[in-house]
């Protein structure tokens, strides 16, 4: 259930004229004398940080583009902005304003320009500069958003995504007599997806020409009657969309499925459009020379879960792209696949590597670079077709999020536990990383960060567990520390050596809490034996772990057992309902948010229908499943009369993945039988809380229950 979300305030302006543009937001994040002389994060100075992503190199490797999002908290807003950074003199240069949002930056092919989406017009439109920040002119001037695009190599076509209404859900447009009608009407599922209903309308991707007078509206290659999306929902990841370095032809990533077989499905394709002849063949499908795949005539997918993110090699003659194996388990291995243009053969890449591959970059046509979760890390990989062995370049206790390569220089994306994402050299030879960015130097210089402690712990079955601990700044040994268990959502997602603004355990820690966060069953990096054993055993191994973590931490002198909370989101926050009612007295509180309390119910409310049967084993009606049968006899719910603790309940009303109503059951179960409780909903936030002023709300609900219930 992994979610990869880059988030902005919209700034409207006036359509068109730049006189209506908006006020410039103000952006003010210095720490006050107070946080200055506390010196220790908490929520409102991790919101004065600016968030930087999205990089790209220049062709000629010398100056590095990327966006910067910051925040207003008294707007309840934030805005994006480009800027780019001199290699040679680390000069970092704003080429936009905080008037409007400016995202998305890509370089053309000879270095010269700029192009990128900006709202500065009214609607998110596609806009170029010269490469100073100057000789800005709007590109595209369409009926509606520009969700994502790329020019190709060339420069004379252009690629775009675009909503298209495809069908009628209203029940005011298929009932036209009845305007006032408020109703949706569905025949098939999924009704809704992520955060969304669905209103009938999809991302299509579109090839228009591009030239001196800007871009022009292309052709639908998605199909117009097509109710699926490209890129794929719900995440819409513009990177699963390349061009090819001659220009001729556009490779994308799509599942063209409908209703109850969407939802059951993780079966997404490689497909091919050459725009000489305006065909589309799927890469991934059997070849039988006239069509890749026919279901009308039986044939069977060959490549059955996900295919995704194709990068052509430099000289056209390859596809590499990620594959899984498995058909409806997403965390199934993310496979390094190479497809070759003109004998159709396929190659695992990466069959003997035992991790997931990522953010797939070419050097050359003969080695790929990519990025793997390991032991609880992120690190940059390469590997040589022709040799077939991968060699991990970087090293250390880090999170590298993202990589860009041009000429020979590589420049990363790297965060940690106590530093969100700065951009860092990688050297090509040794992987040695040197920093060369200090985007929030002004607030380290200012607050101290906890140590950041890496145990390793036995569990139960006699294996090792890497464990993060996290201690509060101006940690005292001879002192003890009310604890933390945090409990990994996903399941399936690392807890990596990495920053996050969600659950932030400097943050906790900061607060005075000792932070245990264990790498449990079911999580990548430590190879697809540990990742696996969580489905169809949620209520197993994995809690054991859990378990086996916070013992170990709570026989230190400096861990106050008497004093010790459990908190989890997603999957986490069905950890901590379980554990609620298997708890043996450790904790004397529990956080949930969003979390999954009533096995049965979530089958029928969830959307993507796949991820609870591969992870429970099947539905619930399926008696002869003994898979399932078990996943559903240990719901939490089932247990509820052991709930004997007090328990915070944060959700979203907007989430559709893990809906709020199961949220409101636990509640419910928790007040009746008089456990102290609360719930906190957020009308406007889905399975993640991400508008500024909401954050803050949040952050002061779940620290106010621990330190009323465990300090």
């Amino acid at each position: 259930m992994k979610k990869i979300i880059l988030t902005m305030a919209i700034a409207v302006a006036g359509l068109g004229a730049c006189d209506k543009r908006p006020q410039p937001l103000t952006i003010d994040n210095a720490l006050t004398a107070e946080e200055i002389a506390a010196g220790v994060l908490t929520p409102e100075v991790m919101w004065k940080m600016s968030r930087a992503g999205g990089a790209s190199l220049s062709p000629d490797g010398r100056t590095l583009l990327y966006q910067q999002t910051d925040y207003s908290m008294a707007e309840n807003r934030g805005v994006t902005t480009i800027r780019v950074e001199d290699l040679a003199t680390k000069t970092v240069t704003p080429l936009t304003d905080f008037s409007s949002n400016s995202l998305s930056p890509r370089w053309s092919a000879d270095g010269g320009k700029i192009y990128f989406l900006s709202d500065r017009s009214g609607s998110m439109q596609v806009w170029e500069m010269d490469a100073a920040g100057g000789s800005v002119r709007q590109l595209s001037d369409f009926d509606r958003d520009v969700e994502g695009f790329g020019i190709s190599p060339r420069g004379d076509k252009a690629w775009y995504v675009q909503r298209v209404q495809v069908a009628a859900r209203r029940s005011a447009d298929i009932h036209k007599d009845m305007p006032e009608s408020r109703a949706r009407i569905y025949d098939d599922l999924m009704v809704r997806h992520w955060d969304y209903w669905d209103e009938g309308e999809h991302m299509h991707l579109f090839v228009g020409d591009f030239g001196p007078e800007g871009l022009r509206p292309g052709t639908d290659i998605v199909g117009a009657d097509a109710a699926w999306d490209v890129p794929l929902a719900p995440y819409f990841d513009m990177a699963e969309i390349a061009w090819n370095n001659a220009g001729t032809q556009l490779a994308y990533t799509c599942k063209p499925l409908t209703g109850t077989a969407y939802a059951v499905s993780t079966d997404s394709d490689i497909f091919v459009y050459d725009l000489a002849d305006g065909r589309t063949h799927n890469i991934c499908k059997p070849f039988d020379g006239k069509a890749r795949y026919n279901a009308a005539a039986g044939h069977k997918p060959a490549m059955p879960g996900y295919d995704k993110y194709p990068v052509w090699s430099p000289d056209d003659r390859k596809i590499a792209f990620l594959s899984q194996r498995r058909a409806g388990n997403e965390s199934d291995k993310s496979r390094l696949f190479l497809y070759d243009c003109r004998t159709h053969a396929m190659q695992d890449l990466t069959e003997d590597f035992d991790y997931n591959a990522m953010n797939v970059l070419w050097e050359g046509n003969d080695r790929l670079w990519f990025i793997a979760p390991i032991e609880a890390t992120h690190q940059i990989c390469r590997i040589a077709p022709d040799e077939g062995e991968v060699e991990v370049v970087t090293k250390g206790d880090h999170d590298i999020a993202a990589f860009t390569m041009a000429g020979e220089q590589i420049v990363a994306e790297l965060s940690t536990i106590s530093s969100a994402a700065e951009f860092y050299t990688v050297n090509p030879a040794d992987g040695a990383l040197t920093q060369i960015s200090e985007i929030n130097r002004a607030i380290y210089d200012r607050i101290r960060m906890g140590e950041v402690r890496k145990r390793w712990v036995e569990t139960t079955d006699g294996k090792q567990m890497l464990t993060w601990v996290i201690l509060p700044p101006d940690f005292d040994p001879a002192k003890k520390y009310p604890t933390l268990l945090y409990c990994q959502g996903g399941p399936q997602s690392v807890v990596s050596n990495g920053w996050s603004y969600r659950w932030n355990y400097q943050l906790m820690a900061a607060q005075g809490y000792v932070v245990v966060a264990p790498n449990r069953r079911g999580l990548p990096s430590f190879g697809q034996e540990w990742l696996d054993q969580i489905s169809g055993d949620y209520s197993g191994q994995n809690i054991r772990d859990y378990l086996s973590a916070i013992d170990d931490v709570a026989r230190e002198p400096w861990a106050d057992e008497t004093r010790m909370g459990c908190v989890g989101a997603s999957y986490g926050g069905y950890s901590v309902y379980f554990l609620a009612g298997h708890h043996d007295k450790r904790f004397k509180a529990f956080i949930a948010h969003c979390g999954i309390f009533d096995f049965d119910s979530m089958y029928g409310e969830t959307e993507e229908l796949w991820f609870v049967n591969n992870d429970y084993g099947g539905s619930y009606w399926d008696k002869e499943n003994p898979t399932a049968m078990r996943s559903y006899a240990n719901s939490p719910h089932k247990f509820a009369d052991r709930w004997d603790t007090p328990i915070l309940i944060i959700t979203g009303e907007r989430d559709y993945r893990i809906p709020y109503t199961q949220s409101l059951e636990a509640f419910t179960a928790a007040r009746v039988r008089g456990i102290p409780a609360r719930l906190v909903e957020f009308q406007d936030e889905a399975h993640q809380v991400f508008k500024p002023q909401n954050s803050l709300v949040w952050n002061r609900e779940f620290f106010g229950w621990l330190d009323k219930y465990v300090k």
